[in-house]
């Protein structure tokens, strides 16, 4: 049994908000009620989330991302020099879609970001770890590419990935220094860059999408750079999910993933929960040193998946030839949160998970 994260049974972490929470979320938006009453209100969600997650003997534990309009522009816009702008180029077929992040002046980490969330979420935490996921450097870049960073500022890219670096080492060491073990970069970034669609863009946008795996890397590798001891990071990429739609498709490409695999990471969610991420045959190339968990539980459609599909799926990943070293590969058939079904509306027990584990392991 692991004793380090990730673990057999482990998740990505967001969670459908509850409609008390949705309800407050309005009312504060109207004026109803004040910050302070709908702190009060994530409070409690999130107390009743990781209740409910240690009840299903999850050994990792989140806050459902109760705190946020959107994963990764809370964390973004808290950094100095970051603001939001209209969605432009590729997006989601989706009505209200979020804007994306624009870099207006110097990116620097002024003082803490999402550290109080953090130590709520381990306060409450009674037997499981506490994960914490912030959305991955490219996040400032991809959506829109060169167009979206200040020439004034940056005339010059390598100051501007030089200066995210820095700003998410200070920001991760806040978040190491308040007890986080176990982090989390959400990093879309890769899976879209097999999207032939996605690549048009940045081009548009006078980006080389050919380069850009390895300067996304790079700036992973810059981020994590000197990361307390004792720190697991886990990388989550996946191909968009947005009221249930996705915003990119594309079998994983050598290049991109070789790039991803090289990041100072220990262990990666990937997506393989349809055919638009195509086969398991980028598996080959991870290191001995890394854990790829794959994403085998869609969260796009309420229907579940079978005990044998989830076995099949795991076989076919299982077969995957090495080229590098015999890699450690896990699966998470009873994760993903519990997947929350159009039916429940709550955390509950994949009815096939425990039975393929038990077949597997």
């Amino acid at each position: 049994m692991a004793t380090t994260p990730p673990f057999r049974a482990d998740h990505v972490g967001s969670l459908l908000r509850p409609a008390e929470l949705r309800e407050a979320r309005a009312r504060v938006r109207a004026g109803a009620i004040s910050a302070a009453d709908l702190r009060e209100a994530e409070d409690r969600a999130i107390r009743d989330a990781v209740a409910r997650q240690e009840s299903l003997g999850l050994r990792v534990v989140t806050d459902g991302e109760y705190r946020r309009d959107f994963w990764h522009l809370d964390f973004l816009r808290h950094l100095s020099g970051v603001g939001v702008t209209p969605v432009t180029g590729f997006r989601f077929e989706a009505e209200d879609v979020p804007p994306m992040p624009a870099v207006i002046g110097k990116v620097r980490c002024a003082g803490p970001i999402m550290v109080d969330p953090f130590r709520y979420l381990a306060s409450v935490a009674a037997t499981a770890v506490p994960k914490l996921s912030i959305p991955a450097p490219a996040m400032l870049h991809l959506r829109g590419g060169r167009r979206a960073i200040s020439r004034d500022h940056y005339p010059d890219l390598g100051e501007f990935w030089a200066d995210v670096g820095a700003a998410y080492r200070a920001a991760i060491g806040h978040i190491a220094a308040a007890g986080c073990t176990y982090l989390q970069l959400d990093d879309v970034s890769f899976s879209y860059l097999c999207d032939p669609r996605v690549r048009d863009g940045l081009r548009a946008a006078g980006d080389d999408p050919a380069a850009l795996p390895r300067t996304y890397a790079d700036a992973i590798n810059q981020a994590l750079a000197g990361r307390p001891a004792g720190t697991t990071v886990a990388m989550h990429t996946c191909r968009g999910n947005f009221r249930s739609t996705f915003l990119a498709a594309g079998a994983y490409e050598d290049a991109v993933v070789e790039a991803m695999f090289s990041t100072d990471v220990d262990a990666y969610f990937m997506e393989w929960d349809s055919e638009r991420a195509g086969g398991f045959d980028p598996l080959r190339l991870l290191p001995r040193d890394k854990t790829v968990v794959l994403g085998l539980v869609t969260t796009k459609s309420g229907a579940l998946e079978s005990r044998e599909a989830l076995a099949r799926r795991i076989d076919e990943a299982a077969r995957c030839p090495v080229e590098i070293a015999r890699p450690r590969i896990s699966h998470v058939p009873d994760e993903r949160t519990r997947i929350l079904t159009e039916a429940h509306k709550r955390l509950v027990p994949h009815p096939s998970g425990r039975r393929v584990s038990c077949g597997v392991w």
